[in-house]
């Protein structure tokens, strides 16, 4: 039996401005590597990072905020990859990778 990942990405900032800001977009993304451990185990679910982008458009925090142990390490490690629009100040928000896998 061959199982295939299919993974979506969600990205939503807000900016510390305005609230007709333009919300920062990412240029770069990397998608996660699905664990071997979380394949056997059949783990699937979402990962919820708070990722904090740096003026020059690199992730310079991020942190799990939810979801399953296992699948954390492959979505920070992703996110941390990731190069978003430069802006004139550091962006919060939150980033989901949904971990699903179909047969």
């Amino acid at each position: 039996m061959t199982m295939a990942l299919a993974m979506g990405v969600a990205a939503t900032f807000q900016g510390q401005g305005s609230e007709n800001e333009i919300p920062r977009r990412a240029r770069t993304k990397v998608q996660p590597m699905y664990p071997e451990l979380a394949r056997k185990m059949n783990i699937t679910g979402t990962v919820k990072v708070e990722v904090v982008v740096a003026p020059d458009g690199t992730v310079k925090e991020a942190k799990v905020v939810g979801g399953h142990p296992v699948l954390a390490s492959a979505a920070l490690e992703a996110i941390s990859k990731w190069r978003f629009e430069p802006a004139a100040e550091e962006s919060t928000g939150i980033v989901n990778f949904k971990f699903e896998r179909h047969q």
